[in-house]
């Protein structure tokens, strides 16, 4: 499945577990403010149950492919980091996730990510680009 709107990647999202990746993406944001696509590939993460309910190791895999022609290269590359990678954002997006297992605040919800979603899918959000 290849996503093609923002609109589609909210169905999507409403239709998953979403409160553990928005406490994720709301980590992140506090943490990496002008990365946007970091925050946009925590919240996603959380498509890939939707999209591979009973395939729990394609499932980012899944998520990955669907984002890609939306959401860029590097937001896909983040979406399926797998448990190996030792790329700092990955590591970041890993310890965020692990943290807001725990974390007990108010991260909003899904709505607020729309506009940062349609900017990133727009490619106006290039890290450091946009604060």
């Amino acid at each position: 499945m290849e996503l093609r709107s923002v609109e589609e990647l909210m169905d999507l999202l409403y239709a998953g577990r979403h409160r553990h990746a928005l406490r994720t993406a709301a980590l992140l944001r506090r943490g990496r403010p002008a990365d946007k696509e970091l925050q946009v590939a925590a919240l996603v993460r959380g498509i890939g149950p939707v999209l591979c309910p009973g395939d729990e190791a394609a499932r980012a895999d899944s998520a990955a492919e669907a984002v890609r022609s939306l959401l860029g290269e590097r937001v896909s590359r983040l979406v399926r980091a797998d448990a190996d990678a030792a790329d700092d954002d990955v590591l970041r997006l890993r310890q965020a996730e692990e943290e807001s297992r725990t974390a007990a605040f108010d991260a909003g919800v899904l709505e607020d990510w729309r506009t940062v979603l349609e900017l990133v899918a727009a490619g106006r959000c290039r890290l450091g680009a946009v604060d």
